[in-house]
């Protein structure tokens, strides 16, 4: 399948709202091109277009009959409307990050070996501004923490670039900073780790420390916890024009 066809813009957003308000979040709504097209001031061809390429992208799913279509938002859909529900949050009531809660679970041992590799580690020193400790946290996200993940896509994380050394190409990554809240003891520095290529699902979540997050927090698998994740900004950042050494703008 083609990028072209699955390219989801703005307007294929709006259609997506639209169905979602009638009510396509829940179950199955019935829905005419003709109908669609007016609430969105386009064309009924125009509409028609705009939900097969939210069907193609995987945020719609559609049955069509003979007097119109049946439309129901996919979990994938419902994460894109949070997204942008979370941007208007933070525009409009200047709400930055997002709380996501879990349980503490053992990881497959990967984290560890994948962090000490040159080229990640070298990355997260220079732009975390610490040495992570050689392994990560994993938790088990809730149901409402899993749709409220969406929103990382509205927090400013710290790119990690791939790279590659003769054998293979390692991927790249995203780090979102983070603080993690159990049992009233709260650590930070955190980050949460999302590479662009992984085998985990979208209920688990990986985070990355100074120092092992189990020891300081006393926690064991089960254990429930909160990450409360803000923007990031890089540790290598220059200082802004006319700060430094005291100066002023």
């Amino acid at each position: 399948m083609s990028s072209q066809t699955t390219t989801v813009g703005h307007d294929e957003v709006a259609a997506l709202k639209t169905v979602a308000l009638r009510g396509g979040l829940r179950e199955p709504v019935k829905v005419s091109c003709s109908t669609l097209g007016e609430r969105l001031g386009a064309s009924s061809q125009t509409a028609s277009r705009r939900l097969q390429r939210l069907d193609a992208a995987g945020l719609l799913d559609r049955d069509v009959v003979g007097d119109g279509q049946w439309v129901s938002v996919t979990g994938a859909g419902e994460r894109r409307l949070r997204a942008e529900y979370a941007d208007y949050r933070r525009l409009f009531e200047g709400e930055a990050g997002l709380t996501l809660a879990g349980t503490v679970t053992s990881g497959m041992g990967e984290g560890r070996h994948y962090i000490q590799l040159s080229g990640y580690h070298e990355q997260f020193v220079e732009r975390l501004g610490y040495e992570p400790f050689p392994g990560t946290l994993n938790v088990s996200l809730t149901e409402a923490a899993v749709r409220a993940r969406a929103g990382l896509d509205s927090v400013e994380g710290v790119p990690i670039d791939g790279w590659e050394d003769d054998e293979r190409t390692f991927g790249p990554a995203t780090c979102y900073a983070a603080a993690v809240v159990a049992d009233g003891e709260r650590f930070e520095p955190v980050h949460v780790i999302v590479p662009e290529r992984t085998h985990h699902d979208e209920d688990q979540l990986e985070l990355i420390a100074p120092a092992k997050l189990r020891e300081e927090l006393s926690l064991a698998d089960g254990d429930e916890i909160t990450v409360r994740v803000t923007d990031a900004e890089r540790a290598d950042d220059p200082a802004p024009v006319g700060t430094a050494n005291g100066g002023s703008a």
